[in-house]
């Protein structure tokens, strides 16, 4: 152990930590769920201490021989190399203060490392004077918060969805020639195409990629210049244009500075819209997932029109049995995102007067419903959509047997008659053509040419379909 001392005091400090005395206070006040603060959120910090240090340097305001090393050891941080120095526990103070001075401290005690000084002396940087200038943890954890979920979007959950939107469109056009029947209300409807009914799934998944890029730009505001309360005290000017043009540079994300500091601080709304956008997407997922779910149903006694891939055994005492594993994680990573979302919400109401102080925990549901979606999205392209095979015909044999084909025939015996005759073909078993010739509705020429499938999946391509 080392002694380490901050302004309330001496504490003692494992060895081989890079923190000091502010973040063990936090360790030791808060050990409440074992879960550090998210990498991602981790790497965003870094992040935003690479662009303060630079933009201190080019105003002046630091050395280039501290901005070195302070950008040095922050790179490090953003890469991910000093992630066990980072303890303190999401459920901590709500400005997440403890989490910015834990970076301050590493940041200091790594640089005093490198300069051959001894681990805690302060020298040759600061860990308040020089890490944290021109900066308070009002304004640097919201920033942070902004560049880390961004980020994330931009690089984990954006590039899982194009995934699959790739994988269900693929099927799409494979799937385009089989005729099966539609439903609604989960009862028989008119015919549609597999393909059509895929297209509809991608589509999803393409305004889900849409989702993604508007919370991207939800966050493109950055509280950084705020520093306290929204008035930037003790900081320059010019420092929160420099700091944002820098995060852009590093991102290539088009940050701006927040329009108003006081809001930016305050008020966790973008975060709140983000959260939407995640619901909103795992909604379309789970809809995805339940569907082909659904139309993998049986093998034998449900829809089975399509074969689902077969992954694992499905029972430990039932041989054979396969069940539809990645779509049941999917819905299940979607229930966990909506909760998280919803848990956001509940934190963004939760700004007093000049800074919201659930922060931390926002942070954590928005970079861990990030992080979920796009596993589950990756992971159900890759081990479901893929291996996905029709059953043509099982599709045209539910084609075949459904009364609903009798919609086409509305406009050559009307409505009344086409109920009547789906009625008695329903009551006596017979087929739909054989009640309407033996009541002499059509001919059986004019049937066959009504009653073909493919003619209802494209009625703008048939003189003959009717609409209603």
């Amino acid at each position: 152990m080392r002694t380490e001392k901050d302004s309330m005091g001496a504490m003692p400090v494992s060895d081989d930590a890079l923190y000091g005395a502010s973040t063990q206070r936090a360790v030791l006040n808060f050990p409440i769920s074992g879960r550090p603060m998210p990498d991602g959120f981790i790497r965003g910090l870094g992040l935003v201490k690479i662009a303060c240090a630079r933009a201190n340097e080019e105003l002046g305001k630091l050395s280039p021989e501290k901005s070195r090393f302070i950008q040095q050891v922050a790179r490090e941080v953003a890469d991910g190399k000093l992630n066990a120095h980072f303890p303190v526990d999401v459920f901590q103070t709500g400005s997440g203060t403890s989490t910015n001075m834990n970076a301050n401290e590493v940041i200091a005690n790594r640089a005093s490392q490198l300069a051959g000084e001894a681990i805690g002396s302060k020298k040759p940087v600061h860990p308040n004077d020089d890490v944290n200038l021109s900066q308070s943890s009002n304004d640097i954890i919201p920033t942070v918060l902004h560049v880390s979920a961004a980020v994330a979007l931009k690089e984990n959950l954006r590039p899982a969805l194009v995934h699959l939107h790739a994988a269900l469109d693929a099927k799409a056009r494979v799937f385009e020639p089989i005729i099966k029947i539609g439903r609604t209300h989960l009862m028989d409807a008119t015919p549609v195409t597999l393909g059509q009914e895929f297209s509809g799934y991608a589509a999803q998944v393409a305004k889900a990629i849409e989702r993604t890029d508007k919370g991207i730009v939800a966050l493109r505001e950055l509280a950084v210049g705020g520093t306290a309360v929204g008035t930037g005290i003790n900081c320059h000017p010019e420092f929160a244009s420099k700091v944002v043009r820098i995060l852009s540079e590093e991102t290539g994300i088009d940050f701006i500075e927040a329009r108003n500091h006081f809001e930016a601080q305050a008020g966790r709304d973008d975060a709140i819209e983000v959260a939407g956008h995640l619901a909103t997407i795992a909604a379309s997922l789970t809809k995805i997932a339940n569907d082909i779910r659904l139309l993998g149903s049986g093998p034998r006694s449900g829809l089975g029109e399509l074969k689902l891939p077969a992954t694992q055994p499905g029972s430990s005492i039932m041989p054979g049995k396969v069940n539809p594993v990645m779509s049941e994680m999917l819905v299940q990573v979607c229930i966990y995102t909506q909760g998280l979302s919803q848990m956001v919400v509940m934190c963004g109401r939760d700004g007093h007067f000049e800074l919201n102080v659930t922060i931390p925990l926002i942070a954590y549901a928005l970079h861990e419903s990030v992080h979920v979606l796009a596993n589950g999205a990756r992971q159900f392209a890759d081990g479901c959509i893929a291996g996905l095979e029709a059953d043509e015909a099982r599709c045209k044999e539910l084609v075949d047997r459904s009364l609903m084909l009798v919609t086409a025939l509305n406009p050559h015996i009307g409505y009344d008659n086409a109920a009547a005759v789906a009625k008695e073909a329903l009551a006596t078993g017979k087929t739909l053509k054989e009640v309407v010739l033996a009541k002499g509705l059509m001919t059986a020429t004019e049937l066959d040419v009504a009653l073909e499938p493919r003619s209802m999946t494209r009625p703008g391509e048939s003189s003959l379909a009717g609409g209603g």
